[in-house]
């Protein structure tokens, strides 16, 4: 196949060169580079320009690759778009893994050489309108379709560019879904019910992958037509099944250091835009602070998510974000106490995402914070949930109030 800048006969194509992709690039101008990522219709328009595809099926999948090149993943993006793919890892040019929900594989997508790892972290740093170079040689950002990068380049990675890539689905099951799929156990459905209803804070906890955005997505589904929802993310990943859903999402520092809109900005502002219920995706620092004083104003029925080994731990997490907002333990303690009202956790075991604990919270003493598991599960094929002191009394007050 000629490589030339004339045209193709009708079903060919030229293959995407470092030619092809530096016109493409100055036919898209800024585009293509950072910012605003060109869409197919642009990038098909600039290759119909370039005079070197002809045919729609070939102009179709020269644009998927362009596009891959310009503002994706490059050669990784197809393991990105594999439904079920929540984890791509690059530790080389022949050492690519791939989670596909039941734990690392080794995929036989590979990269030509060092240079090109390095490379392409390079060319999505700048995608996601980051630097990553050897004065600044770690990079934490979000492509364009939410995906998080995380890459290192040397002197941080001696052996040569390393790259993480999290992919970030938005969560769109119901409650009953969940059930029949076999993540909640069919005794707690009313149960959570109740608790959506009747307006309780509810804070969603796990470990990464367990499904914390999945559930919470489930419950928000519940909340009736008429209330309107504010949603506060890093990215959005909540696509609840509700008519009224405002979502906002933090915005990353520029290269230039300007720009940045934190989750502690937006769940301030959310409590100006008349929200029914404020959720917060992911507590992960100082909005921590933000999100108990609006639980503690009046603001029932709010939920978050916060990473958690186990629903015991929950105290101690939350210890741990609220000391970066200066805030004593004894005020946590008493801040948490008031404005949460029970604790979802979720596990993972292989493949299988669950809901293995339900746990009310509380204070254990003076200026400690106790999270209390009433109820448990041990996942699909486990049997009926396990229940406690405390179990009854729960079910009193959500399901009566």
């Amino acid at each position: 196949m000629s490589t030339a800048a004339g045209p193709l006969m009708p079903g060919h194509r030229a293959p995407l060169g470092p030619g092809l992709l530096a016109e493409l690039r100055t036919r898209l101008g800024g585009t293509a580079g950072g910012g605003t990522p060109p869409d197919d219709a642009a990038v098909a328009e600039a290759l119909r320009a370039s005079g070197r595809v002809l045919g729609s099926e070939a102009l179709a999948d020269l644009t998927r690759e362009a596009r891959a090149e310009l503002s994706g993943a490059g050669p990784l993006q197809p393991l990105l778009e594999e439904p079920g793919v929540t984890d791509v890892l690059v530790n080389g040019p022949d050492d690519v893994w791939v989670d596909r929900g039941d734990g690392l594989r080794r995929s036989d997508v590979g990269l030509p050489d060092a240079a090109s790892v390095r490379a392409l972290a390079v060319r999505m740093a700048a995608v996601a309108g980051a630097r990553l170079d050897d004065a600044s040689p770690v990079v934490d950002a979000r492509l364009p379709d939410g995906t998080r990068l995380h890459a290192a380049v040397e002197p941080v990675a001696p052996a040569g560019a390393v790259i993480a890539l999290r992919v970030l689905r938005q969560a769109v099951l119901d409650l009953s879904a969940l059930v029949a799929g076999g993540g909640v156990p069919t005794a707690w459905e009313p149960l959570l019910h109740d608790l959506v209803r009747h307006r309780a804070n509810l804070l969603v906890t796990g470990g990464t992958g367990t499904g914390k955005t999945t559930l919470l997505a489930a419950l928000l589904g519940l909340v009736p037509p008429d209330e309107r929802l504010l949603t506060v993310e890093e990215a959005r990943e909540l696509a609840p099944l509700h008519p009224h859903v405002v979502a906002l999402a933090a915005r990353r520092p520029n290269v230039e250091g300007v720009g940045e809109v934190t989750l502690t900005d937006l769940v301030r502002g959310a409590l100006r835009m008349r929200p029914d219920r404020i959720v917060l995706g992911e507590c992960r620092g100082a909005e921590v602070r933000e999100l108990l004083l609006a639980l503690n104003t009046g603001h029932d029925g709010g939920m978050a998510t916060v990473h958690a080994n186990a629903a015991e731990h929950v105290p101690a997490r939350l210890e741990a974000l609220a000391a970066l907002a200066g805030m004593p333990r004894p005020a946590v303690a008493a801040q948490a106490a008031a404005a949460l009202d029970v604790v979802l956790h979720l596990r993972r075991r292989g493949g299988s995402r669950y809901l293995a604990q339900v746990a009310v919270v509380g204070l254990g003493g003076p200026g400690d914070l106790a999270v209390r598991p009433v109820a448990s599960w041990d996942g699909p094929g486990s049997g009926q949930p396990r229940t406690s002191d405390g179990w009854d009394l729960l079910l009193e007050r959500w399901s009566t109030c």
